[in-house]
């Protein structure tokens, strides 16, 4: 029979009153609490970061290959390139790889009878991955690609839109900014759709349209295209793509990840990985805080029984047993309920998204829930580990107590 075990039961799940069952009680909500904060704390850090990136991946593709243009900024308009069925066939047979789609750019003014808003003007392909903005289009629809000529649809996002006061199916006059210094193209278009990502960044500059009609515009051939861009099944291998992309493409082509291309925004989102260590410290500190406080006082209060068990020859090593399985039997009961709780804040979140965010501030509208099953393993165990290491502290008080004087406390 296991003794030490079966006194720190009795001990832990003693039903009448007293200071200890409140000691113990605190101790256990306390462990709840930290474990609860710590899983809810990586879930939330997770779907936001997860969410966000995804916002980015899905509008620009992990990888862009472009023209090498060193000096040019991200949201300007680029060189040529021509269409290659050699690094086209080697991208698609990389395994890693979802989707290719080709893209131009152009600097444009919209303009209506009241005001004016200056773009950069994103052609597309009629075999652009569409379904993956499906959750940006508020209104309306995407572009309609005739069989031959150019699509006279345009996409505009829902700041644009309030700027001008623009509806779908709205005409739009738009002037195109020619690169040899000559005069505005004016083209006439239509309003198909609005879309909205709640990324300042794209919201604010980006209109998409028809690539041909870019290609006209420019007076470049059929084959002429900004560049690719290319989306990736694993954004985690991003990186380790793009370095094999590089080494395959043709001279004078550069092959660049999304987060080089927008640093700003990855950076702010790698910030968010420091402060969820601040946290799972300062919460793993108040989970053992509190353990360790509590088998103080409750060594401290059965000093008559460890007295007792001294003067009927138990050894030092069995009578510390007791109050480490005592604590363990907190520890475990507080991650367990801990678990419970937090697995159901992260449901209530993902249903009902009662926490909400100013999207002009954070790019979305409710805090997003994440879970990963090892975030949770991770949690326990180090809460276990942890908790079962410091609670050896306390125990070495049994040490020190002497049966004559125990015998005889008050």
């Amino acid at each position: 029979m296991n003794v030490a075990g079966f006194i720190a039961r009795r001990i832990a799940f003693n039903r009448q009153k007293s200071f200890s069952r409140f000691i113990i009680r605190l101790a256990t909500v306390a462990t709840v609490i930290s474990v609860t904060v710590m899983i809810v704390a990586l879930a939330l850090t997770n779907g936001f970061q997860y969410t966000i990136s995804q916002k980015i991946f899905s509008f620009w593709g992990n990888i862009r290959v472009q023209h090498y243009e060193p000096e040019k900024v991200s949201v300007a308009q680029e060189l040529p390139i021509q269409k290659n069925d050699t690094v086209q066939s080697v991208l698609k047979n990389n395994p890693e790889i979802l989707h290719i789609d080709a893209f131009a750019t152009k600097s444009a003014i919209l303009k209506t009878s009241e005001t004016i808003e200056g773009v950069l003007f994103k052609g597309v392909e009629k075999d652009y991955r569409f379904p993956a903005l499906k959750q940006f289009l508020i209104e309306g629809r995407w572009m309609i690609f005739p069989d031959s000529g150019y699509s006279n649809d345009i996409v505009v996002s829902v700041y644009t839109a309030k700027q001008l006061k623009l509806k779908v199916n709205d005409p739009l006059l738009v002037y195109f900014i020619q690169n040899d210094g000559s005069s505005f193209r004016a083209r006439k278009l239509t309003v198909s759709g609005i879309y909205k990502t709640g990324i300042e960044e794209y919201d604010r500059i980006i209109a998409l349209g028809d690539i041909r009609f870019v290609q006209r515009l420019n007076d470049w051939t059929g084959n002429e295209i900004g560049g690719y861009e290319i989306a990736l099944k694993n954004y985690k291998n991003t990186d380790l793509v793009n370095d094999k992309i590089f080494f395959s493409l043709p001279q004078g082509w550069n092959s660049r990840s999304i987060q080089e291309i927008y640093p700003n925004i990855f950076d702010w989102l790698n910030l968010q990985d420091q402060t969820i260590v601040i946290v799972l410290v300062i919460m793993t500190i108040v989970a053992v805080l509190n353990l360790m406080t509590c088998l103080i006082i409750l060594v401290l209060e059965r000093t008559r029984m460890i007295g007792v068990l001294k003067a009927l020859g138990a050894r030092d090593r069995s009578i510390r047993r007791i109050f480490l399985y005592q604590g363990s039997i907190i520890t475990i009961t507080g991650i367990v309920v801990g678990n419970i709780v937090a697995l159901l804040l992260c449901w209530l979140q993902q249903k009902y998204g009662f926490i909400s965010l100013p999207e002009e501030m954070y790019y979305i509208s409710k805090a997003e829930v994440r879970l990963e099953w090892w975030h949770v393993v991770l949690v326990d165990a180090g809460t276990f580990i942890v908790s079962f290491l410091i609670l050896i502290i306390p125990t070495l008080i049994v040490h020190l107590i002497q049966p004559v004087k125990a015998i005889q406390f008050r």
